[in-house]
């Protein structure tokens, strides 16, 4: 008997925690964090004690309560008992923080297959981030080609376009029948190719259920629905009919939209600079061959931007080790400020206060290069506005979505043909009721048989 349980991703977005069992075999697909994860109990300082382990997780409900499944020092201080795994994987469909960030609570005896890019990101975010630390699994790396014996299952990954690298689809070969699970992808990106062989090998699987990403899955879409190539197009003639600095925010790990803005800086005879964060990932990414990323310890198009910290004078000591890599392509305020329109600068939101000492011309421009927001009573937006009206920026909206949209995700279904339809990462899964007899995992929790 093959079963499917849902321990997250249900009725949310992100979080996907999918148990599938088959006789004696029991592997997660995905182990990730939902984007809300404990807002109805913990907010600003009120947070979780991390010397409680999961304890103060089980008393809401907030992660599935499995013997076998997590590490000794987790369960200390809760009623949940250690035992030796009784899970036999994990598989990551791709590094983004609602798939993978709960892989930290696992026993480190349970194996993690993911893709070799994803790896890559993983080990950039122990480094970097201060307080991810996903433990020494038996890491098992994969590519597109590659067939998983785990069991009685057979896994094989294949690539999908979606806004981060090395992103796959599984197709979940099982004693009844195929199981495919589309991760999350997109169909207008640069690598839409991708996205297009994994449908037709999914199609071609004859798959007894299908298990679909449905984040775009809306009555209305009110986002614009730009593709990789018209965000390029949009940006370049911002870039290129402008005599001031052109700054852009965008997903960290979104390399599609990094390689996007630094084409568009070289094109207009211009350097982009970014964080030693971003240039310490893309300094990781180059090992990975197949992802075409530039070096930015060797590319002269590239510099990175130094903040001021303890000293305030730039001392290479107040810098953390894996910082000080780029500090011979380092620009700091002032340099970027006399040289404005020779730079495209990616800065978030959170380094706004860097505004202050750069004192950008009035009329320069700014690109959010991310998703609109969800109302307008965003507070993060309305701040960030303040910001750009205060400096008298000019503001452009150009993002492509790493996800499909409605009607592709129904064409993508309609192609695939599934007997059963289990829609995660959707907080609309009625709209798949509507188009499709889909099974409609309307609990946390609740078990499916094939």
């Amino acid at each position: 008997m093959v079963s499917l349980t849902f321990y997250g991703g249900v009725n949310e977005i992100g979080g996907n925690k999918i148990l599938l069992e088959d006789g004696g075999t029991r592997v997660f697909i995905d182990f990730g964090q939902p984007f809300n994860f404990g807002s109805g109990f913990f907010t600003g300082y009120l947070a979780a004690r991390g010397i409680n382990g999961l304890g103060d997780y089980f008393e809401f409900g907030l992660v599935p309560r499995l013997k076998g499944l997590y590490a000794a020092e987790q369960l200390t201080f809760t009623d949940v008992s250690y035992a030796k795994p009784k899970f036999d994987a994990v598989f990551l469909s791709h590094a983004h923080f609602d798939h993978v960030n709960h892989i930290q609570f696992l026993d480190p005896q349970i194996p993690v297959y993911l893709g070799v890019g994803t790896k890559l990101f993983i080990e950039v975010m122990e480094k970097t981030s201060g307080f991810c630390n996903y433990r020494e699994h038996p890491y098992q790396m994969f590519r597109t080609g590659d067939k998983l014996k785990v069991g009685s299952i057979l896994v094989e990954p294949i690539h999908v376009d979606h806004s981060i690298p090395a992103a796959y689809g599984f197709l979940i070969h099982t004693s009844e029948g195929t199981i495919v699970y589309t991760g999350d992808l997109r169909a207008h990106g640069p690598r839409k190719d991708m996205t297009g062989e994994f449908a037709e090998k999914a199609c071609a699987s004859e798959p007894v259920a299908l298990i679909c990403e449905g984040t775009r899955m809306v009555e209305k879409e009110k986002r614009k629905n730009y593709s990789e190539d018209q965000v390029k197009k949009l940006s370049g003639a911002v870039v290129s009919t402008t005599d001031r600095i052109v700054f852009v925010a965008r997903y960290s790990r979104d390399m599609d939209r990094f390689r996007t803005f630094y084409n568009v800086a070289k094109k207009s005879g211009r350097q982009i600079v970014v964080s030693p964060k971003t240039a310490y990932l893309l300094s990781r990414l180059v090992e990975d061959r197949r992802l075409d990323l530039p070096d930015p310890s060797k590319d002269e198009h590239i510099l990175v931007y130094y903040k001021r910290k303890r000293s305030g004078e730039f001392d290479e000591r107040d810098y953390y080790i894996w910082e000080r890599e780029f500090m011979d392509k380092m620009v700091v305020h002032e340099s970027v400020r006399k040289n404005q329109r020779k730079l495209v600068m990616d800065l978030n939101l959170y380094q706004f206060a860097e505004l202050v000492d750069i004192n950008p011309d009035s009329g320069s421009h700014f690109i959010h290069s991310m998703s609109e927001p969800f109302s307008e009573e965003d507070i993060e937006d309305q701040v960030m506005h303040n910001w750009l009206d205060h400096f008298g920026m000019c503001f452009h909206q150009f993002h492509a979505s790493g996800h499909m949209n409605r009607q592709q995700i129904t064409d993508l279904i309609g192609y695939i043909k599934p007997k059963r339809i289990f829609p995660v990462h959707t907080e609309n899964q009625h709209l798949f009721k509507k188009k499709f007899d889909t099974a409609q995992t309307t609990e946390r929790e609740k078990e499916y048989k094939l």
